[in-house]
C-alpha cells in the first residue's frame, strides 16, 4: 500500500533532524538554514517522494512509449493488434501501483 504524504512527511522531517545542522549558499556564502528553511526543505522532498511513488508508473510510461508518428506508422504496417501488443508490454512493464 502507497504511503501517505503525511508519512513521507514525518520520514522526511526524521532524516532531518538526523542531519542538522544543514547549510544552504545564498549569495556565495554559507549559512545555517532557518526554521523556515528547514520546512520547505521537508515539504519540497516529501511531496517529491509521494509524486514519485504514487505517478512514478506514469513517468516511466512515457519515456518508454514510442512516438505517436512512430506508433501511427505500426499501427499502418502492422496492425492494431500488434500495436496493443507493444502498448500492452509497456504497460504491464510498468503496473499501476495498488
Amino acid at each position: 500500500m502507497a504511503k501517505t504524504l503525511e508519512e513521507y512527511i514525518e520520514e522526511v522531517t526524521a532524516e532531518v533532524e538526523e542531519q542538522k545542522p544543514m547549510t544552504i549558499t545564498i549569495n556565495g556564502e554559507q549559512q545555517e538554514m532557518t526554521d523556515a528553511d528547514y520546512e520547505w526543505h521537508i515539504q519540497v522532498n516529501a511531496q517529491a517522494r509521494y509524486d514519485q511513488e504514487v505517478n512514478g508508473y506514469k513517468y516511466s510510461r512515457q519515456a518508454e512509449y514510442p512516438a505517436i508518428e512512430d506508433q501511427l506508422d505500426d499501427i499502418f504496417w502492422n496492425g492494431l493488434d500488434a500495436w496493443k501488443e507493444n502498448i500492452q508490454a509497456i504497460k504491464d512493464k510498468y503496473p499501476k501501483p495498488e
